[in-house]
């Protein structure tokens, strides 16, 4: 009797000790959790706040909605890969690395991508082997996970920049900034979207004249579709050598036999070399409008459709950077807000911006708004904190060119422009951001 006694006795400690280190513990995980932070403790005006570099153990956490994934290019010689970080700042884990997966050294990871469906996630590069797909999946709480990262044969296509995946989940498209490897040449990669295949290379010289007859594909970076009217387009940006050629038109292509078929000149002139980088073609709700960032001049440009040629007429200057003191512009976004309004979000390099546009007067863009952010503004993502609030986490660096290059995550009220959290990769980690993506799909309304 008294050994069972004794028995009964140490199981009813136990069990005491059991519930108050529970208790504890989740007392402990709640406040970290909930309890939002003062936004002047990350306000740059005041320092950056110090976060801890060291992975947390992903296990015991809910998912939280500021889980970004970033591609980075290590500094100090190691190797290049994608990070799983946490940017809601009113989390104290706010800025902490949860996961690194790696690429390789010397890689240069350009762009994340989620297929159409948000179950595949795939990676370019600006040095070989150019793309990537990255095992991704979510656990049976709802939290991604990353595993395997697997090289994609492209066929000798080299510089990998954008891709466009199709509404059918078919295939995908890869555009190749410097082709098959000539000095004025550039391609699109065609892929089988189950196999990562590449069953087809877009690809056509340009004229020797220099003229805009036959159409022609000269280092492709941005690409956009309007797949009910059966259109692909592709910019031309600028030989990464710096000698070879700077673009300054787009190419408008048949997205069902890829055929070639019209070269704009997106530019003041022949001579103006405007250095065309991103496209969007609007589709769905919106008309069919075909809009173009330039990097020289900080310009957006914009053509319309004729449903009398069955092509879109020639592009106008609707936005000139240099007059409202911005340049470079790059990435178009459209984002939803909670009011149901959907906006453009336009990201410019130079100082370190994102300007808000309306879609409701195209042809024109009128701004409602700027968010300012760091040197090298560039891709951004979308998501609500923990309190409700509908921010952006700019991505400040254009591939580490000097003065572009702020090295940053800002955390932006898409409302206010409030600076609400800055993670500087660069001095915490020696880690550059190259490209940032939602942890849970796509991170915009639209992009591309």
């Amino acid at each position: 009797m008294n050994t069972i006694n004794n028995y009964t006795a140490r199981q009813w400690w136990k069990t005491i000790v059991f519930t108050m280190v529970s208790c504890l513990t989740s007392l402990i995980l709640v406040l970290s959790n909930a309890m939002p932070l003062s936004a002047h403790r990350f306000g740059p005006s005041e320092g950056l706040m110090q976060v801890n570099a060291m992975p947390f153990p992903a296990h015991r956490f809910r998912p939280s909605e500021g889980l970004m994934l970033v591609d980075y290019r290590h500094l100090d010689g190691g190797k290049d890969g994608v990070a799983l970080i946490e940017m809601d700042p009113e989390s104290r884990r706010f800025g902490r690395i949860q996961k690194l997966h790696f690429f390789g050294e010397d890689v240069l990871p350009h762009h994340l991508y989620f297929n159409h469906d948000e179950t595949r996630l795939y990676s370019t590069a600006l040095n070989e082997p150019y793309l990537f797909e990255i095992a991704y999946r979510k656990d049976h709480k709802g939290r991604p996970r990353l595993g395997r990262i697997t090289p994609i044969d492209t066929g000798g296509n080299i510089i990998a920049e954008d891709m466009y995946f199709s509404e059918d989940g078919s295939r995908y498209y890869v555009t190749f900034l410097l082709g098959q490897g000539g000095d004025r040449d550039g391609s699109v990669g065609v892929f089988d979207a189950e196999t990562n295949e590449l069953i087809e290379t877009i690809r056509a010289l340009e004229p020797e004249d220099g003229s805009l007859e036959p159409p022609f594909i000269l280092y492709p970076h941005g690409i956009s579709a309007n797949e009910e009217l059966n259109f692909l387009m592709v910019t031309s940006d600028a030989n990464p050598d710096g000698v070879s050629g700077t673009g300054n038109t787009v190419t408008l292509i048949d997205f069902e036999t890829h055929e070639l078929l019209k070269t704009y000149l997106v530019a003041d002139s022949p001579e103006d070399l405007s250095e065309t980088v991103e496209v969007l073609l609007l589709r769905d709700e919106f008309p069919p409008f075909a809009l173009v960032t330039t990097v020289l001049g900080g310009d957006i440009w914009v053509a319309s459709y004729n449903s009398d040629t069955g092509l879109f007429n020639e592009f106008e200057k609707k936005v000139e950077g240099g007059d409202q003191g911005f340049g470079v512009a790059l990435e178009f976004y459209i984002y939803e807000n909670r009011k149901g309004e959907k906006e453009l979000y336009v990201s410019f390099a130079s100082p370190g911006a994102i300007n808000v546009y309306s879609l409701d007067a195209l042809p024109d863009l009128p701004l409602k708004r700027t968010l300012m952010t760091g040197a090298g503004a560039h891709h951004m993502a979308f998501f609500e904190t923990k309190s409700g609030r509908e921010v952006l986490v700019s991505q400040n660096n254009l591939i580490n060119l000097e003065g572009l290059n702020d090295g940053t995550l800002m955390v932006v009220d898409i409302y206010t422009g409030e600076n609400l959290g800055t993670l500087d990769m660069v001095a915490e980690y020696g880690l550059m951001p190259e490209s940032i993506e939602w942890a849970f799909g796509h991170g915009a309304s639209t992009h591309h």
